[in-house]
């Protein structure tokens, strides 16, 4: 007979309660979470007060794609933290990590390995509104900005798809495929059609720097996916990992986001609309 204190308690789906505790006792996860939510949080109030001068609304409206960029970044950060958007998923057999156990601080087991997969909707809320911020600074039109955005919703989106199918392996790294697909037309918008709306608006300067450091930022996040433990878990630390998107982030969004705004406060009349931008209609209201 088995004794009691001999079994391991393996249980389907850990509570957010338990996932809760183990992000707070983890010190590499946690501080890799909680840094992050400081950060963003700061950031935005550091934003806010930069850009507080500003009344141009076309330069508002670059100020504050980019300070939302912060203020989803807090809110998603504390999901992550609550435990609401972190799961424990068993990987398909043919995974690095298929067969693992996580032992959680407080004590339980559980069959697979932490899944952050929250970050994701970060990326999918967040990043659209850096791509705003690059449209709006290179003068391009509508078209491109829709394009580019939609294309990279579709980057997040698959990208979620790949971390969270357990279903087969192949599966996960087409996911993988069909993301970075849609990461190239991202690319290619912001390597070929934005710098030259940008020469023509006549910040291809500040441009040209921040379309060097968004695409190898963002080059470096899909290659840290292939490497982590929801990839080849050539990395299969979740804390080493997390602190690897974590660290992108510091620069691929706030570093960046500073850049933007430093850049609209010393060139106001260079990125102007003139007073009458983002109006929806040139009529003048009729008296009454």
């Amino acid at each position: 007979m088995i004794q009691g204190a001999e079994l391991q308690t393996i249980a389907l789906q850990a509570s957010q309660e338990e996932l809760f505790t183990h992000v707070l006792n983890d010190a590499a996860l946690g501080s890799s979470i909680y840094i992050n939510i400081a950060l963003a949080g700061l950031s935005l109030l550091f934003f806010a007060f930069l850009g507080r001068n500003v009344e141009d609304p076309r330069g508002q409206l670059i100020i504050v794609s980019v300070m939302m960029v912060s203020a989803v970044s807090v809110a998603s950060y504390t999901g992550l933290a609550s435990g609401l958007t972190i799961s424990i998923l068993e990987m398909p057999e043919g995974h690095a990590m298929a067969g693992e156990t996580t032992q959680l601080a407080g004590g339980a087991e559980y069959e697979g390995t932490i899944s952050l997969w929250g970050r994701y909707l970060t990326w999918a809320l967040s990043t659209p509104f850096i791509l705003l911020a690059l449209g709006l600074i290179a003068g391009s039109n509508v078209t491109k900005i829709f394009t580019a955005i939609v294309f990279d919703i579709g980057i997040m989106i698959t990208g979620l798809a790949a971390a969270l199918t357990t279903s087969a392996h192949l599966m996960r790294w087409f996911w993988y495929a069909i993301s970075c697909t849609f990461f190239l037309v991202v690319v290619y918008i912001l390597l070929v059609e934005w710098p030259e709306d940008a020469k023509a608006a006549g910040t291809a300067d500040i441009f040209n720097t921040l379309k060097l450091l968004t695409v190898i930022l963002w080059f470096g996040y899909t290659i840290w996916w292939a490497l982590g433990n929801e990839g080849v878990a050539v990395i299969s630390s979740v804390g080493v990992t997390s602190w690897g998107y974590s660290a992108f982030d510091v620069v691929a969004k706030y570093g960046f986001s500073f850049l933007v705004i430093n850049y609209v406060i010393n060139n106001i009349d260079t990125v102007s609309g003139g007073t009458t931008y983002g109006a929806t209609s040139d009529a003048i209201p009729a008296d009454d």
